[in-house]
């Protein structure tokens, strides 16, 4: 039976270490005589990460490896969140919606929220925009709030990867985005058959 993309890893067990990082299409030129940069944005934004499993027998571990195989390289995607944190900080409540479409830029504004909390959402929470092959993963840059008619406006990175639609849901609870492998995984299986394994994932920004 063939994959279906993405594909959804292993709930269990979680990550034992996971590395984020972030990219930015940016390039710093700085004159050698007056030491004043020139600052060049090109707008390429992702998310990388290298997640490391804790150890694991058999039964575990080879679940993990028939998803990653699975992949077949960059072939395939998966859909990958931050395992270590998936409840937001804010209050998180409500179900928040996307108000209004045409958006674009680093702003969203959004309904649907709990009226009138302070913090619903606080800086560094994660949120999910789109399912699937859709689904794109947003880190919240600064605190907002909710008003009385349970609307905030949220600062988000990376910007927005495309128009949201009108009322399109927006995921607080274990978000995750789309990923492809950023290198062939490799496990490792020691002389009490305990099986070591980590992997490197970079955001997959195929349409």
């Amino acid at each position: 039976m063939p994959v279906s993309y993405p594909i959804a890893l292993p709930a269990s067990p979680t990550s034992r270490i996971i590395t984020i990082r972030k990219a930015s299409a940016t390039a710093a030129l700085t004159s050698p005589f007056t030491y004043q940069p020139q600052v060049q944005v090109w707008g390429g934004q992702q998310w990388m990460a290298d997640i490391q499993l804790p150890p694991m027998l058999r039964a575990s571990a080879e679940a993990w490896i028939a998803a990653l195989v699975s992949l077949n390289f960059q072939e395939g995607s998966m859909l990958l969140g931050d395992s270590a944190n998936k409840l937001p900080r804010g209050v998180g409540t409500g179900a928040p919606l996307v108000n209004g479409g045409g958006q674009v830029g680093y702003d969203l504004v959004t309904d649907g929220w709990t009226a009138g909390q302070t913090g619903i959402l606080k800086a560094g929470d994660w949120l999910q925009l789109g399912t699937g092959s859709t689904a794109r993963l947003y880190k919240v840059m600064a605190d907002a709030n909710s008003n009385g008619a349970g609307q905030a406006t949220l600062t988000l990175w990376p910007r927005l990867r495309s128009s949201p639609a009108d009322n399109a849901a927006i995921v607080v609870s274990s978000p995750v985005g789309k990923f492809m492998l950023g290198a062939e995984p490799e496990w490792s299986i020691d002389e009490a058959h305990i099986y070591g394994l980590s992997f490197q994932a970079v955001e997959d920004l195929r349409p």
